[in-house]
């Protein structure tokens, strides 16, 4: 199978996908050498974007004058409430006249209610509020630059925080005086380790003690297949019988696979083992300078449809359950629609994680997409051939800077403490890399253009529709996902009359998804079917509608997908009757290991 979109070809936009005697070339890439030069200052945003974003905002603003008497009245109002506290002996935080966000934890401490760190981030809060007062609600500036310059003054904003500083931060202060300063000296000695380990590119420290085939990504299996872009991991069975049809597990190609198989208590490979399952697992290439040129038709033909195959030919008769986990999902849903459109019947149910088919709403990384940033990411990635994951790493701290920069900042650099590494935190820290083209092609096509929910997404020189998928799903949201926003992942009712089960799952992108029963820790998810060609609420009716069920989702998604299984059977044998078992190596393979 091949992937293309409806746009000019790939090689058109590419630079040096298709040599041409072009003699402005070499000026072309002087532009792009600068600017991957001055991506390096950016960390990868384009400046173009962000002039755009608040000259649209400021040359709007400048012509609303009711806009602005508004915005001076609060300012006044601001300094009036600030002047009535004066010097209180002792304020409450129910009290506060600008209280935080239900996630800003920064300023729940005792300290922050005395005078006058009271009055310092009651000043903070409010200077907060009123620039998002002053990005939003300016009439004719477009809704992405009005998102940019609200998120952009935020981010600026939370870098002045009084929490930020030694002077100005009281849990600091108190500290200080407690240990005599012997926080400052750990959290310097903190710094300056950091800054080595940047300079030098070594792996975080949570890297020594979370490795994978040691302390995570240990399920017992084999490598089955594997080609120049995938390892197919199969897993030993664990139980006396199974159930027939295995389980195909896709993550997304921005991630290692082993976020589905962490410690073993938090994998949800071994989980699924021990419930009697078949499950193999796609393990993505870390690709390099020499793959810049492996696009999207590669990794669905190379990667999911390849790994259909194996799986066919290890256990033939057998339909598959397939799971997708984020990208991972929606390119399993590209190719379930593909087989759907050929009368292909070897999928037997479909799962979706955190996974996004409609990408008009996708949440805060949309403020990273348009046609300005995209063209400078692509000057980034020309160079190497491939976008370093230290800089979507990045990109997906600023989205959560408050907890994943300035927090950190302050426990570690203020407080003098180490934060607690655990298997998630040193996951997150395993970075990938992205090819060229590839990254080129899935941000124009699925992001910014939504080739695939608007049928224009081609395979084999056709378009594929997600009403050709006709097998069951069981579709999870995550309720504080910044990167597939729950709201969006439902979408996928609207462009299948299939039957769905949608799942919503406490935590965000990552903790929503690992989320293993046990005791100790709360959890809890909502869910609800929609049988096939029953009418389809919108996603506020169903969140009212569907209950709460206290722990954790993955049970519940076992029990769907037993009811879409057949009766059990004898474990197989790892790679099929015909594996040849010398050839086979130990999971979790050679892929996951590459840094």
């Amino acid at each position: 199978m091949a992937v293309s979109t409806s746009a000019s070809p790939i090689s058109d936009a590419l630079p040096n996908a298709t040599p041409q005697a072009n003699p402005s070339g070499e000026y072309v890439e002087i532009d792009r050498a600068l600017r991957s030069r001055l991506a390096q200052l950016t960390l990868g945003l384009s400046p173009a974007s962000l002039v755009s974003a608040y000259t649209d905002w400021l040359t709007h603003l400048a012509g609303s004058p009711g806009k602005q008497v508004e915005l001076l009245s609060k300012v006044q109002h601001n300094v009036m409430q600030l002047a009535r506290q004066g010097m209180p002996k002792e304020g409450h935080a129910s009290d506060a006249n600008a209280p935080p966000l239900p996630q800003d934890h920064r300023f729940q401490a005792p300290q922050w209610q005395t005078w006058p760190f009271s009055g310092l981030y009651q000043a903070f809060l409010m200077n907060q509020q009123w620039w998002h007062d002053a990005t939003t609600g300016v009439d004719g500036v477009s809704t992405h630059h009005a998102q940019m310059a609200a998120f952009y003054s935020r981010q600026w904003l939370d870098m002045f925080s009084p929490s930020n500083f030694l002077a100005t931060n009281p849990e600091v202060l108190a500290e200080t005086l407690k240990t005599g300063g012997a926080n400052l000296v750990r959290g310097a000695q903190n710094r300056i380790m950091d800054a080595m380990r940047t300079a030098s590119s070594q792996p975080a420290p949570a890297m020594a003690q979370f490795r994978p085939g040691h302390e995570v990504a240990i399920t017992p299996g084999k490598v089955v297949f594997s080609n120049h872009l995938i390892e197919l991991i199969q897993y030993t069975p664990q139980t006396p019988t199974v159930l027939a049809e295995p389980v195909l597990m896709v993550p997304s190609w921005i991630m290692k696979f082993y976020i589905l198989d962490l410690s073993p208590g938090n994998s949800l490979v071994r989980y699924l083992v021990e419930q009697g399952h078949t499950v193999f697992m796609v393990s993505w290439k870390n690709p390099g300078t020499s793959d810049r040129d492996l696009g999207m038709d590669d990794y669905l033909k190379s990667g999911v449809m390849a790994a259909i195959d194996a799986v066919s030919t290890a256990l033939p008769q057998r339909k598959i359950q397939a799971m997708g986990y984020c990208l991972g999902g929606t390119l399993l849903a590209i190719a379930a629609a593909a087989l759907g459109r050929e009368g292909d019947k070897r999928l037997k149910s479909l799962t979706l994680l955190a996974s996004e088919v409609d990408f008009t709403e996708p949440g805060e990384l949309a403020l990273f997409i348009d046609e300005t940033q995209l063209a400078y990411v692509d000057s980034v990635m020309s160079e190497k051939g491939y976008l370093d994951g230290k800089q979507m790493a990045g990109a997906f701290a600023m989205l959560n800077a408050r907890d994943l920069v300035w927090s950190r900042m302050e426990h570690e650099y203020l407080m003098g403490r180490s934060l607690p590494v655990n298997d998630l935190i040193a996951w997150n820290s395993d970075a990938t890399r992205m090819p060229y083209r590839q990254h080129h092609e899935y941000l124009h096509s699925l992001y910014l253009r939504n080739d695939l929910a608007e049928g224009r997404y081609l395979v084999d020189g056709k378009p594929v529709l997600l009403a050709d998928i006709g097998v069951p799903m069981f579709v999870l949201g995550t309720q504080r996902d910044t990167v597939s926003p729950w709201q969006s992942v439902y979408k996928i009712h609207d462009l299948t009359p299939t039957d769905i089960s949608f799942c919503l799952s406490s935590g965000g992108h990552n903790v929503g998804v690992v989320n293993p029963p046990g005791p100790g820790v709360k959890r809890s998810y909502q869910m609800l079917r929609r049988a096939a060609g029953d009418p389809t609420v919108d996603p506020e009716a169903w969140l009212d509608a569907a209950p709460v069920c206290g722990g954790s989702w993955w049970p519940a998604w076992t029990t769907w997908l037993a009811a879409h299984s057949g009766k059990r059977v004898p474990p197989p044998p790892l790679g099929g009757k015909t594996g040849n078992k010398r050839r086979m190596v130990d999971a979790p393979g050679h892929y996951v290991l590459a840094t």
